[in-house]
């Protein structure tokens, strides 16, 4: 009797075994991010070597992702993983940025038309002939300016705070504005506002109270990039520059209303930089632009690329 029970319970071992070895369906929900290759490139444009970060299929839609300040194409990485399995992904450096050239100013007029010229014929370089721009921060006035230069070229925009609009500039940018009016006099001023390490980490965490969410070396990193030798001279000539940013912004908003590019906002509402005015404001350009307000700051891929990378999904895979 005791051999028939244990044989009994052998077999019942062997089943269960052997139905472990069979393969199981699981629901699309269940299934892991397919793993994608990021590249990490250069290539020459003007005598320059521009950096840039690639994945995902090249006959797949493209993406050209524009990066904010004093940032670089590494602040992409959070949708490259999760994006690069369905979309051609491709984000440079600026020149003066992250991993690109950085001339000193008296060999390179660091102004956003000569970024927005550079990034053009990046562009031209690696074979890009459509894309959507993917703007954020400085990426704005970057990629207005390439929109506008080439209208046929551009199959949507994705906003992430990036400012069109004179409104959407806060009470932070009142020193920034009296460094447009008498550099000399407050360039130590917009020191302190824009480039200091207090700055640097408050472009990041903002008003948002739960600052436990946000890694350090997001700012520890970016403030080293700042540090690095002619970096400060660089990123200050090029602040001055913004002002023609200021000065463009009814003629970007005149080109979105002629144009009506199909356009996702996606907005941070801890943005210490800009305020949260401005989705509601390029609603006013563009009234089919699909907004959504996100629990994030100013660089919103701290702390929401799932939702960020969701909208973006769901927007591209609508198009009519």
């Amino acid at each position: 009797m005791r051999l028939q029970s244990l044989k009994s319970v052998l077999d019942v071992i062997a089943i269960l075994f052997a139905l472990s070895l069979l393969p199981h369906s699981r629901s699309e929900a269940e299934e892991p991010a397919m793993a994608t290759q990021v590249y990490y490139r250069t290539t020459t444009v003007d005598g320059l070597t521009i950096f840039y970060r690639e994945t995902g299929p090249k006959d797949a839609p493209t993406i050209v992702m524009l990066h904010g300040f004093p940032s670089s194409s590494r602040m992409f990485e959070p949708l490259l993983a999760r994006l690069g399995d369905r979309y051609h992904l491709v984000a440079p450096d600026y020149p003066g940025f992250g991993h690109s050239d950085a001339p000193g100013p008296d060999h390179f007029d660091y102004t956003f038309d000569r970024l927005a010229k550079v990034i053009d014929k990046f562009t031209e370089a690696i074979g890009l002939s459509h894309f959507t721009l993917y703007m954020q921060d400085y990426g704005g006035p970057v990629g207005f300016r390439m929109a506008i230069r080439h209208p046929d070229r551009i199959d949507a925009f994705i906003i992430q705070n990036a400012v069109a609009h004179s409104d959407g500039l806060g009470k932070t940018w009142d020193t920034r504005r009296a460094f447009w009016n008498d550099r000399g006099r407050h360039e130590v001023a917009l020191h302190d506002n824009l480039l200091s390490l207090e700055a640097t980490r408050r472009r990041h965490v903002g008003n948002d109270p739960k600052i436990d969410r946000y890694d350090p070396d997001l700012w520890t990193d970016e403030y080293a990039f700042l540090s690095r030798p002619g970096v400060m001279e660089i990123q200050i000539n090029l602040f001055y520059d913004y002002r023609t940013n200021v000065a463009a912004y009814s003629a970007w908003q005149a080109w979105m209303r002629k144009t009506r590019p199909r356009t996702l906002v996606v907005w941070g509402k801890h943005d210490p930089s800009f305020e949260s005015t401005e989705p509601q404001a390029f609603k006013q350009d563009l009234p089919d632009a699909e907004i959504h307000m996100l629990d994030a700051g100013h660089f919103a891929l701290d702390t929401a690329a799932n939702e960020i990378a969701s909208r973006i999904d769901g927007f591209l895979k609508s198009r009519p």
